[in-house]
């Protein structure tokens, strides 16, 4: 690593952030920010430099480090020359600093008793990093990690990266709203610190700022998502028994399928609903990109779905037919007609929605999701083309019981 000239690796705009020694690093910021690539290269070179510290990474679900921050630790060890003195385990997820038996450890808040138990062999675990902080609704489960960071070090730090997606998260309130205070760094980034985004990247952000304004304030700027016009706000998270919800007879289930592919995530909805007590609970998605029908299919059999019935977005019939013939009979279009998104949003906004906190990306979406407005900021009675995926899918899986209800897509 003596031979690597550093700023030249990391780029600019983030010298507060690495020299930073108070308590609390919270980064927010658009996409392509490189706020997880700096975050990476920063703990390796940290770790290397100081022969007692550990750190302990966290996302709101195990499953879903390995492809986020797993990966990019690993990234930045192969940039810094080190390959040759770090040890990567994927089972389960553990990287480990050769010359000192220092770790890096991976857990998710889905167990959290797993997080408060864990003691270094070597020096004190005195950093954190907390990844897609969004995805924690809970002050609390917060906390928890906080209180997981202790014991004498150099200095203790948590680190947060995340999207600012909407403007009620008790991270704007903790760490954005008030006064300055010398153990916080709170600081928002942007595509145009990342220098090493080709021209074609940053014209991906030059057409959302001319096309879709509020998303690239949110998405391009890192400024916070505004709560004013959001369409669902009778939803909480909640960690129900999915088993005992089952064993009740009033249950119903319902599957909603929104196909994607290249710019767009395929998104199945999976719910159970208890009408008489108008509420929905959200216990499973399916949330990804490049998707053919037969990994769509590959992926609802694996999980168990095949069989069930599920309403698809009708602008697909070739994909409709192909999934029926690969074995997901039961799937059939949705209904599509003059206001029919209307009397769908209308219908589910009776609803209380319980989300099952492995649902991040459905958590994300109807955190977010939003009416659109016009140039005076008036709201419309159309919801803003964002942040939608999952929400068109659970509108198709609830059609059967909006129809029961009386209400018509004709």
């Amino acid at each position: 690593m003596q031979d690597i000239y550093l700023p030249q690796l990391v780029g600019g705009g983030y010298r507060d952030f690495w020299h930073f020694t108070g308590r609390y690093r919270v980064v927010k910021g658009g996409r392509a920010s490189k706020k997880s690539k700096t975050t990476a290269l920063n703990f390796i070179w940290r770790l290397v430099r100081m022969p007692q510290t550990n750190l302990l990474v966290v996302r709101k679900t195990y499953r879903s480090l390995r492809n986020s921050c797993y990966a990019e630790l690993v990234w930045a060890v192969h940039q810094l020359g080190l390959s040759a003195v770090w040890q990567f385990r994927e089972e389960p997820l553990e990287m480990t600093y050769l010359p000192t038996g220092q770790k890096i450890f991976f857990r998710g808040l889905d167990d959290p008793h797993k997080i408060t138990s864990i003691v270094a062999p070597q020096g004190q675990l005195c950093f954190l990093w907390l990844e897609e902080a969004f995805e924690v609704s809970r002050e609390e489960d917060f906390t928890i990690l906080d209180e997981s960071i202790r014991g004498p070090a150099p200095f203790k730090q948590l680190t947060l990266t995340f999207n600012p997606w909407n403007e009620r998260h008790w991270l704007k309130r903790r760490f954005f709203d008030g006064p300055a205070c010398p153990d916080i760094l709170a600081k928002t980034v942007d595509y145009r610190c990342n220098e090493f985004l080709d021209e074609a990247d940053r014209q991906l952000f030059f057409n959302m700022a001319r096309q879709n304004p509020r998303r690239y304030r949110v998405a391009g700027l890192g400024e916070w998502g505004v709560a004013e016009g959001l369409i669902f706000e009778n939803w909480r998270e909640v960690d129900f028994d999915l088993s005992a919800l089952r064993a009740r007879p009033q249950m119903c289930s319902i599957f909603g399928l929104d196909f994607g592919y290249v710019n767009d995530e395929t998104a199945l909805f999976c719910g159970l609903v208890d009408l008489a007590a108008r509420r929905i609970f959200v216990f499973d998605e399916i949330y990804q990109r490049g998707l053919s029908n037969e990994q769509i299919y590959a992926e609802i059999g694996r999980r168990g779905y095949a069989k069930e019935r599920i309403c698809a977005d009708s602008a697909e019939p070739k994909s409709i037919d192909r999934l029926r013939e690969l074995g997901i009979e039961r799937i059939k279009p949705a209904r599509k007609g003059p206001d029919s998104v209307r009397h769908g949003i209308d219908f589910l906004q009776d609803f209380e929605i319980l989300v099952a906190p492995r649902c991040r990306n459905f958590l994300a979406e109807i955190s977010a999701y939003n009416w659109q407005a016009d140039k005076n900021g008036r709201l419309l009675n159309v919801p803003a083309d964002c942040n939608n995926h999952l929400m068109d899918a659970m509108r198709y899986a609830a059609e059967d019981l909006l129809l029961r209800d009386s209400f018509s897509f004709s």
